[in-house]
């Protein structure tokens, strides 16, 4: 009995990258590896190579993290692909990106509201947190206040950045929700949040760090905000199919 009280929780923290080798030079040493062994969790690190021509992959596997491939371009694969990666006894995962504009220092701040059985999921706002010099610019911070907005007062979500790309969920959150998953780009976070949303789970937003971004965006504002658009109205009358939901891991 001692033994099982004592047994270790697994957290997977899950980091989708296309050409991310200087941001990942920032982001794997913030992982608070010790933080998490003191409340109770083993840490694994996947990256998630989307193709990536530059250094991402040996940067990811110098410094601890397995490393898995996409070959199919477009964050929505590369996240998709991280999520079927996810060992059967996860208990929580963690996804943020690989460009350094989010903090991985701050990861327990996400998983504490799972963890303490407040909630399912937890999305990272920088919208209701601190953002950095340089770090937001004032059309990306308008457009997500709209998409926010839409998906606060249509959905009755109760999120403050839909558009935030730092995460956590239950393990068994991912299960359900991922085989409905279809977007292949940056309307992924939206689809997210919308099927979460209609699957039932419980989610809230707590404040992050927001920071300037290392090297190019992938983000492609008015095509990519466009796509973001059409999830929002296209999931309004989505419901899930019965048949299709996962089996949960192993707890």
């Amino acid at each position: 009995m001692e033994e099982k009280e004592n047994k270790m929780k697994k957290l997977v923290i899950l980091i989708p990258c296309f050409n991310e080798e200087r941001g990942l030079l920032k982001v794997l040493p913030q992982i608070p590896y010790e933080r998490l062994s003191a409340v109770g969790y083993e840490t694994a690190v996947i990256v998630i190579d989307n193709k990536s021509t530059d250094r991402t992959n040996e940067v990811g596997r110098k410094n601890g993290a397995q490393v898995i491939y996409e070959a199919k371009k477009g964050k929505g694969y590369a996240i998709r692909t991280g999520f079927q990666s996810i060992m059967r006894d996860t208990d929580i995962v963690v996804m943020l990106d690989g460009d350094g504009t989010y903090k991985a220092s701050e990861i327990p701040r996400l998983i504490e509201p799972i963890d303490s059985y407040f909630c399912d999921v937890v999305v990272g706002s920088r919208l209701g947190g601190k953002s950095l010099k340089n770090s937001f610019k004032t059309q990306n911070r308008v457009a997500n206040w709209f998409y926010t907005f839409l998906v606060r007062t249509a959905y009755k979500a109760n999120i403050t950045d839909v558009l935030s790309g730092f995460f956590a969920w239950r393990a068994s959150v991912i299960t359900e929700m991922e085989p409905f998953l279809e977007s292949d780009g940056f309307s992924i976070e939206m689809e997210m949040i919308t099927k979460m949303k209609k699957l039932g789970f419980s989610m809230y937003s707590v404040p992050i760090t927001y920071d300037e971004r290392i090297g190019d965006t992938k983000l492609r504002s008015v095509s990519d905000g466009i796509k973001i658009l059409i999830s929002f109205f296209k999931y309004l009358s989505w419901s899930p199919t019965r048949g299709k939901i996962g089996i949960a891991f192993n707890r």
